[in-house]
């Protein structure tokens, strides 16, 4: 893997700054206003990213087969190293040269956040050594999953430490420069991490549960929508929805019946937002409203089989406004709902006390409130509903007296009932680490693990890359080797 810093000043074209304004000193080139940088690192980090909505059983490919949804993917991509992680260590060593240390707690956070998902996707991972090619290292070293979790822990900790209200923050399209909202993710996030490791008890020097409930007892969280951890979007150049006018969600995205039945089943109006009527529902005159104007194909069938239900007008696309409406609702990497789960997820296991259902029921109020303040037009979807009622109803009403894995349960199907077209890979790695929902696979098709390295590392950086998968997978690059964090 190559570092290099002229990556960090070509990428900056993208971020609507003229050119005059980015060095501030004229006899220092390499001055860079961290405001353009933060703006460019935001804008790359808080994008939809559909490919995971295959592998999640939301969403089904019609017009040949995709590898996500059939599990047969292959090689990661180590991009976010030069787009993202050299980017924000150049805004950080920036704002060091000002004394920013807002610049520099939301660089620690970004860096946790490409670090914890990279190391998600493929095990060990260059860490301690990564994004110094200035310092001329060009061939990272590998840091095992273990120490990559630990460390990122570590760095979000001192960015809770560093994070203050007298630093000015500029360029921020996340927070608008608030510092406090900028502390509740890290620390929320924080807690994100730790949960994703339930099945270790510790990372590093963190013993998990005690960790958790430490953050959870005594650091500033997210306390409603308000403070999602998302990007809005606006209808203008490089900045409108991720899927706006993408060609391939108009014509060959259909939704999965696995997704769909979910909300069928649970007479959820959130359905109506995420999905289209059938063709043939739309010829009847249904209402938009009617669960029975909503089908979904399978997502373990071949392609030509579920091809056939837009012959037969029996089979739901996307809705529209997925690629249609330039602004949409914002893309999240961390929301309260998520939060609230988490933190019923932690009080069912015992690692915090309270109420598990208190906190899911949070949750799913939150997840609502999301989709009623930002999809446009939403009373036609949501007219009469009511949210208590709905949290009483067979399917969804949450008993804390329940066995853990039955809690498990609620709280993963609801939890993965919130992030459609959000936060990234979540619902795969919750479904690795606890097995719900209960994902529908083919047979003899087992979900894998993790993606292969990048061939350009077997290319740049194969030495390094050989001693990891040596250490972790008996040298084997398979999609099916199991990572640390699931042993």
């Amino acid at each position: 893997m190559r570092s290099i810093f002229a990556a960090g000043l070509l990428t900056l074209a993208s971020c609507e700054t003229s050119l005059d304004t980015i060095n501030e000193n004229p006899n220092d080139q390499a001055s860079i206003d961290p405001k353009n940088l933060l703006t460019f690192v935001e804008k790359y980090t808080f994008q939809v990213n559909g490919d995971n909505m295959y592998a999640s059983r939301m969403m089904i490919g019609t017009d040949g087969e995709n590898s996500y949804q059939y599990m047969k993917w292959n090689d990661a991509s180590f991009e976010v190293y030069t787009k993202g992680l050299l980017n924000t260590g150049k805004m950080m060593q920036e704002a060091e040269k000002r004394g920013n240390k807002n610049y520099l707690a939301i660089g620690k956070f970004l860096r946790a956040y490409h670090f914890f998902n990279i190391s998600l996707k493929v095990g060990s991972a260059p860490y301690s050594e990564a994004a110094k090619g200035e310092s001329g290292i060009t061939q990272p070293k590998y840091d095992t999953q273990e120490a990559v979790m630990s460390g990122i822990l570590s760095e979000l900790k001192e960015a809770n430490d560093l994070i203050n209200t007298n630093d000015k923050i500029e360029g921020d399209i996340v927070y608008n420069g608030d510092a406090l909202k900028w502390k509740k993710l890290i620390n929320s996030f924080r807690l994100k991490i730790l949960i994703t490791l339930s099945k270790k008890n510790t990372v590093g020097n963190f013993n998990i549960a005690t960790e958790f409930a430490s953050i959870a007892g005594s650091q500033s969280l997210m306390t409603s929508i308000a403070d999602n951890g998302e990007l809005k979007f606006a209808d203008a150049a490089d900045s409108r929805y991720t899927m706006f006018n993408n060609s391939g969600y108009g014509s060959s995205l259909y939704m999965a019946d696995y997704f769909i039945n979910m909300f069928k089943d649970r007479h959820d109006p959130r359905l109506f937002t995420f999905a289209a009527q059938t063709t043939g529902a739309k010829e009847a005159g249904k209402a938009i409203t009617d669960f029975t104007a909503y089908n979904g194909g399978n997502p373990t069938s071949p392609y030509s089989d579920n091809a056939a239900l837009i012959t037969a007008k029996n089979i739901s696309k996307v809705n529209d406004r997925f690629y249609k409406d330039p602004t949409n609702e914002p893309a999240s990497v961390l929301s309260y709902s998520e939060l609230e789960f988490i933190l019923a997820e932690a009080t069912a296991r015992g690692w915090i006390s309270g109420s598990a259902k208190t906190h899911y029921d949070n949750a799913i109020k939150a997840s609502f409130s999301f989709y009623q303040t930002y999809v446009k037009n939403q009373g036609q979807y949501f007219s009469g509903f009511d949210v208590n009622q709905y949290l009483a109803t067979p399917l969804v009403v949450y008993n804390n007296a329940d066995p853990l894995q039955a809690q498990l349960e609620k709280i993963m199907t609801q939890k993965y009932m919130t992030m459609f077209h959000q936060a990234q890979w979540t619902s795969y790695y919750d479904y690795l680490r606890t097995g719900y929902p209960n994902y529908p696979l083919k047979a003899g098709v087992a979900a894998p693990f993790r993606f292969r390295y990048p061939q350009s590392e077997y290319s740049y950086n194969s030495n390094n890359l050989k001693a990891a998968l040596s250490a972790q997978y008996g040298g084997n690059d398979n999609i099916n080797s199991k990572p640390w964090w699931l042993q």
